[in-house]
């Protein structure tokens, strides 16, 4: 029996539902999802697997013109995405025509196969629906058009079949029991990020990155030690409130979801530390992961 695999990679503007949709396909919630844009900092590949195929999914950051050394670095993590690419889901939403040409002509030229992937469709009207599917078929010739609703999982079983149809033949690229590139405290870290962009708001989530500073996993409750990071003394007074009352709201949330995903009580201890300016910091971008 001959076996398909290749990687899938995820293109589109902040907030079309591109995370939503990894997780939708994965059936497991790796990606960080609110409605607040560029929470998606890292390209995160998923990995789904059946005893002849294996689709690695890549969420990667949404499409934005950067403004400082962080965003530059997130969209270095979109180009990477050009390069190995198998097969592109182009995922945008109807009404949506705002994409640069330089964008589509990227994928047009890259020669591998794209699927249109227009989320949202529970959100919409039939005729609105049937423009965008019209726009699209014009735009990016040959692509496969396939309307869904990642949120409510609509049309994601037409989208996987179609997919595997396009999947090149191929022994598998990981080990058939792997989920994901990313390691355990990558997925806790970006747990109590997710928090902080849920609990805090204005600029609190885009000057903030949580690093795993200890991670004992042999104990019972397993003990870890998180440090977020912020650009500003204010930051860190917002973050831990009145008498500590903030971050210790933000720890039970944390704690909670952390708990859920590692099947395991834990002892979260949380930490506010300053780095002023960190996003522009090369050295800094680069301890955090967003620079090779």
């Amino acid at each position: 029996m001959s076996h398909k695999a290749g990687f899938v990679n995820i293109i589109g503007k902040p907030n079309v539902g591109k995370s939503t949709l990894m997780n939708a396909l994965l059936g497991e919630k790796l990606s960080i999802i609110t409605k607040k844009a560029q929470t998606t900092r890292h390209r995160i590949k998923g990995i789904l697997n059946d005893d002849d195929f294996q689709i690695i999914f890549s969420d990667t950051p949404g499409i934005i013109k950067p403004a400082y050394k962080l965003q530059e670095s997130m969209m270095s993590f979109v180009e990477s995405a050009f390069t190995d690419a198998d097969i592109f889901l182009f995922i945008t939403e109807p009404g949506d025509k705002t994409y640069e040409e330089s964008l589509l002509h990227k994928l047009t030229v890259a020669k591998k196969p794209v699927i249109v992937v227009i989320n949202k469709i529970d959100l919409t009207t039939q005729d609105a629906l049937e423009v965008a599917v019209s726009y699209w078929e014009n735009k990016i010739i040959h692509a496969a058009i396939i309307p869904i609703s990642a949120l409510h999982k609509a049309n994601i079983e037409m989208l996987l079949k179609t997919i595997l149809t396009l999947l090149p033949e191929s022994p598998p690229y990981f080990s058939k029991d792997q989920l994901t590139d990313k390691s355990l405290r990558f997925f806790v870290s970006e747990i109590i990020r997710e928090k902080i962009l849920c609990q805090f708001r204005k600029e609190i989530p885009y000057s903030v990155e949580v690093i795993i500073d200890r991670f004992k996993e042999e104990l019972d409750p397993v003990e870890i030690d998180a440090i977020i990071y912020v650009m500003r003394d204010t930051q860190k007074g917002i973050l831990l409130g009145h008498k500590g009352d903030a971050i210790k709201k933000l720890g039970i949330a944390a704690r909670k979801d952390i708990e859920t995903y590692i099947g395991k009580h834990i002892y979260l201890n949380l930490t506010v530390k300053v780095i002023k300016n960190w996003r522009e910091d090369d050295q800094q971008l680069k301890r955090f992961g967003y620079q090779q």
